[in-house]
């Protein structure tokens, strides 16, 4: 029978947390990105009226 390797299972698992944070933490980002773009239009003053 094999011998398992615990400290490769965990190092798998600890690049698996990684990546998945990363690509939440990029998507946050770009939801927030995009929220700014969409506000960023032209601003119109309400003191002419």
């Amino acid at each position: 029978m094999a011998i398992v390797n615990y400290s490769f299972q965990k190092n798998l698992k600890e690049q698996a947390r990684k990546k998945k944070q990363e690509e939440k933490r990029l998507l946050k980002l770009n939801k927030k990105l995009a929220k700014l773009k969409e506000g960023s239009g032209p601003v119109v003053s309400q003191d002419v009226l």
